[in-house]
């Protein structure tokens, strides 16, 4: 049984009290977050679960891991930037 496009919506949607409960950072950053799984809507969809949230969580985590890569990517070659003008 995979999760029904509306399924989907409405766990996404049912977030929306939570995020009118934020401040206005937090709030921006959390529909940004939510925006971001609809990038994994098919992943989301094909998640054989009952609960809907846990593939929605599963997105998220996974966007945030690849944030996370990139920057750790991003630093490393900082840092080689800087190493190398060090010895000049």
């Amino acid at each position: 049984m995979t999760l029904s496009d509306g399924e989907i919506m409405e766990e996404l949607d049912s977030w929306a009290h939570f995020a009118d409960a934020l401040g206005a950072d937090d709030k921006a950053l959390f529909r940004e977050m939510i925006r971001r799984c609809y990038d994994y809507f098919p992943a989301i969809q094909a998640r054989d679960s009952p609960f809907p949230a846990e593939a929605v969580f599963m997105s998220i985590l996974l966007a945030q891991h690849r944030t996370i890569l990139w920057l750790a990517e991003e630093v490393g070659r900082l840092k080689v930037g800087k190493d190398a003008r060090l010895d000049t």
